[in-house]
């Protein structure tokens, strides 16, 4: 899952990228509203943590323009505003949920959790598809009830394959998923990563779509 983190305080900013970087989720972080615009031109992220007092251009207006222009991202609003007019307004403006700083990062993790839970169809906490199940908030994975040993990677691509099933992603795509803007692409990566779950789900787990990329069907 690739994220984009809308932060100007370099304190709450580097506390929070650390935090998401160890559970394992892709981690862009701009700092103003200006570059949030730009980086939301591409619409890649699977969430976004927005604050609302930016540098440039107010969070607010960088949340409307991007359900302007057709952003479905779920936006999580971190901020110092607390009263009750501010919440509605976030909450009225297009945002899924809104937190107020200070906050503690686990509860911040399992809101990003729901938040794609959500996005996602799912009501369930974990990934659960033709025998294997994905433990999002452990980063465990099982296979007919067993240990399932992937390495972080492949357990980002299946999880993205499989959040939901059925959907046809591009080589690129799923590289952006995996990778933030500081983090080195290798060549055929996914390509790499997709042989290995092979090995381990079995061959027709994920199909290669010719021309187009790679899906998990929901059925064998």
């Amino acid at each position: 899952m690739r994220l984009l983190l809308i932060e100007d305080d370099p304190m709450i900013g580097d506390s929070i990228a650390e935090g998401l970087r160890a559970e394992r989720y892709a981690l862009d972080w701009v700092r103003d509203g200006g570059a949030a615009q730009l980086a939301l031109v591409t619409d890649v992220y699977d969430l976004l943590l927005l604050d609302l007092g930016l540098p440039g251009r107010d969070g607010l207006d960088v949340l409307r323009q991007y359900r302007d222009r057709g952003g479905r991202a779920p936006v999580l609003i971190i901020t110092a505003r607390d009263s009750t007019a501010d919440r509605v307004q976030g909450l009225d403006g297009g945002a899924d949920d809104y937190l107020v700083k200070p906050f503690d990062l686990e509860e911040l993790f399992a809101r990003v959790r729901a938040l794609l839970r959500r996005g996602a169809g799912r009501a369930q906490p974990d990934i659960v598809h033709r025998g294997v199940t994905l433990r999002l908030t452990a980063h465990e994975a099982l296979l007919d009830g067993q240990p399932l040993p992937l390495s972080a990677r492949e357990f980002a691509l299946l999880a993205a394959l499989l959040d939901p099933p059925g959907r046809v992603m591009s080589k690129a795509l799923l590289e952006q998923k995996l990778y933030g803007w500081n983090e080195e692409v290798e060549s055929n990566t996914v390509d790499v990563y997709v042989h290995r779950l092979r090995k381990k789900l079995g061959a027709d787990f994920i199909r290669n779509v010719r021309g187009v990329g790679y899906v998990a069907p929901l059925s064998s």
